[in-house]
């Protein structure tokens, strides 16, 4: 992907997904549709967006038995995603099943910790490793389990690209220098998730929150010296 930013719609209303689109449609390389823009407008509000003609990243973080993740990704094929999320936590015959459903052009994707988690909290989960341990350790499991790669936030890709050369790294929780957190609690700037091993970088809020999100697209495109006609 020559752009590797991906603009993450949440929103339920279908009109402003849209003209979000349309107006970062030059500085961008695919869009984001997750749960909650899945949950309110379905398969078809899907569609809708991916007609526009951006790479689609279905980021709907399935997590059931294999054979409910299995049927829930082969019912998703006609959108035909780019990007397909699993959690890793679902394990490895989950993790196979997932990729066995999957069209050949989607890379399917396991979620390892999420950015809103820091060490505490997956103390509080039962889990006493430091984020980074535990996305290496399911970095480890989702190259066993035949996936394409994962999702992982910018302080640990490094890590995971060293322990899975060829992976496949998304990096969600994107912002640039002085942006807001937010519900965050690990960031880091666009250039620098890119430099340490990011394939492709999501970026919500900085740019659909923003007062003129064609502007904040482009110059977050700038930051990593793209050519803002790149996708």
């Amino acid at each position: 992907m020559k752009n590797p930013v991906f603009v993450a719609i949440d929103t339920t209303d279908r009109d402003r997904a849209r003209t979000i689109v349309e107006l970062v449609e030059p500085s961008v390389g695919g869009v984001k549709l997750g749960l909650e823009y899945f949950a309110a407008n379905g398969p078809a509000g899907v569609a809708e967006i991916a007609a526009l003609g951006l790479p689609l990243f279905l980021d709907l973080k399935l997590h059931d038995i294999p054979n409910t993740v299995s049927k829930a990704v082969a019912a998703l094929a006609p959108l035909k995603p780019a990007v397909l999320t699993v959690h890793a936590a679902g394990g490895q015959a989950m993790l196979e099943a997932a990729k066995a459903a999957a069209p050949a052009e989607t890379r399917v994707v396991a979620v390892t910790v999420l950015t809103s988690l820091d060490r505490g909290d997956l103390v509080c989960i039962g889990v006493p490793s430091s984020p980074e341990t535990q996305v290496v350790r399911l970095t480890e499991l989702a190259k066993r389990s035949g996936l394409d790669g994962i999702v992982c936030s910018g302080a640990e890709v490094a890590a995971a690209k060293e322990s899975w050369p060829n992976g496949f790294f998304v990096v969600p929780g994107v912002r640039p220098g002085g942006a807001a957190e937010a519900d965050q609690k690990r960031v880091m700037t666009p250039r620098d998730a890119l430099s340490a091993g990011a394939s492709i970088l999501v970026v919500g809020r900085p740019i659909t929150a923003s007062d003129d999100p064609a502007r904040a697209a482009a110059d977050i495109a700038g930051t990593l010296q793209l050519d803002s006609a790149a996708h």
